[in-house]
């Protein structure tokens, strides 16, 4: 005998940046708890409070579109670009032009005078600018190359940030879909357990039943009764979860059953079209040209400066206006190892950058096998479910035409109902396992969100 029960499950892997959502499952036996919450659920003249109504219903395209575009995740996701825009210009800078003035006011105790000539005065204003071209540098120059690598990382992380709140946004909305379905078959469940126990109770009361059968009967809807609620509240928590992800104040409901329509059958790299695969093998590329300019810190450095400079009072020796032009050059030439150990560091991270790829494209292939076998798998266990369910519903009418003409027992037709129950919640496992299958294929063929 089974019962559906809520569990609690988050996404995993690329699936990491979503809300975790309460998806139906099944579970062997029934639980005490849930037993002993149906029966004390259970007021045969007091209905049940309802849970709150959803505020607005969305399609499933329009669940996706929303949660990508307004999600706080996805925002806080864009502000890396940004800061490369920021990083791409403070490299720009160090290449360009540099102008820089000076102030300087001088007050001497004394001035100095020779012959009547003042040599140097006592109050003095020195003013001074500094423009600084660089000629040649090569590290800045590759900082700045750097720095643009930096920004298409950014870029790919957002859109594989994008990926998973779409996936997220997906299984809630899939969650909510699977808790409808249990909700629906678990009322039946109730309704025809309620019709058993008014039949049972009114054979009681003309004194051709007993008090025994009655009871069972009852007992039987008042389980029912809480496993309905227990399903509603896995509903509502599952709309909650799609609420937060496309940013409502309030919980949400699904509209439209998802298609997700498969592509055909490729042998082309995954690289090209999962955005992980895409930010990995971006991270690696950059970490690799970071590496191969390590030996640019070598290079010397070339800067010309030209420095205008005007003085009043002139001094005897030195005109008023002047200006200088210089050459500096800088030539590295013994650091203790400080160059050798940061392209070590460097190496280091274009390995790591490798097997991180090399192990995202492992799983990825992985994953698309997976998910192929398991719509397969899915396709025949629905198949089945249904002939469960639609053999079971039949016993459960036959069994209580047998009842109400004597022959079968009530243990009988509970046991039908029970039965037909558990093979509705089967049948929706395995509608909601088919419909991840297909979401998780497109996921990982790199088709989802199209």
């Amino acid at each position: 005998m089974t019962v559906r029960a809520g569990l609690k499950a988050c996404t995993t892997s690329g699936r990491d940046l979503g809300a975790c959502a309460t998806r139906p499952v099944v579970v062997q036996a029934f639980r005490p708890a849930v037993i002993a919450l149906a029966l004390l659920l259970f007021r045969p003249s007091i209905a049940l409070a309802q849970a709150p109504t959803p505020s607005e219903r969305v399609t499933f395209d329009e669940a996706i579109r929303r949660a990508v575009e307004k999600n706080p995740t996805v925002v806080a996701a864009a502000t890396g670009i940004l800061r490369a825009e920021g990083l791409i210009r403070q490299a720009r800078a160090a290449t360009r032009l540099q102008v820089g003035g000076n102030v300087t006011t001088t007050t001497l105790n004394t001035g100095v005078d020779f012959q009547g000539s003042v040599v140097t005065p006592q109050n003095q204003v020195t003013a001074s600018l500094t423009a600084d071209m660089p000629i040649v540098a090569a590290a800045a120059w590759a900082r700045k190359a750097q720095a643009e690598d930096t920004k298409t990382v950014s870029q790919l992380a957002l859109a594989d940030t994008r990926r998973q709140i779409a996936f997220a946004t997906a299984d809630a909305y899939l969650t909510i879909i699977a808790s409808r379905r249990v909700v629906e078959s678990t009322t039946r469940s109730r309704d025809v357990a309620k019709v058993h126990f008014d039949f049972a109770t009114e054979l009681e009361q003309k004194g051709s039943g007993s008090r025994l059968n009655a009871l069972r009967a009852q007992q039987q809807y008042s389980i029912d009764d809480g496993l309905v609620e227990v399903a509603r509240l896995s509903l509502y928590r599952a709309q909650e979860a799609l609420g937060v992800l496309i940013v409502s104040d309030g919980p949400v409901d699904a509209v439209d059953e998802p298609a997700f329509d498969l592509p055909p059958d490729t042998t082309g790299s995954l690289t090209a079209f999962r955005t992980d695969l895409k930010l990995f093998a971006g991270q690696e590329q950059a970490a690799e040209h970071v590496f191969r300019d390590s030996s640019k810190d070598w290079w010397p450095t070339l800067d010309a400066i030209f420095q205008p400079s005007t003085t009043y009072p002139s001094q005897f020796f030195l005109p008023a206006n002047s200006w200088r032009l210089l050459l500096q050059a800088n030539v590295p030439i013994f650091d203790s190892g400080q160059r050798a150990g940061t392209k070590l560091l460097r190496q280091a991270d274009v390995e790591e950058r490798r097997a991180t790829l090399s192990g995202g494209v492992t799983r990825a292939n992985s994953e698309v096998r997976a998910a192929r076998e398991a719509i397969a798998s899915g396709e025949r266990s629905l198949a089945s479910a249904r002939a469960s369910a639609d053999q079971a519903q039949q016993v459960v009418q036959i069994t209580n035409v047998s009842f109400r003409a004597g022959a079968a027992t009530n243990i009988e037709v509970i046991d039908a109902e029970r039965t037909a129950r558990d093979a509705d919640f089967l049948v929706a496992q395995a509608e909601d396992n088919l419909r991840r299958a297909r979401l998780d294929l497109l996921t990982a063929l790199g088709r989802f969100p199209g």
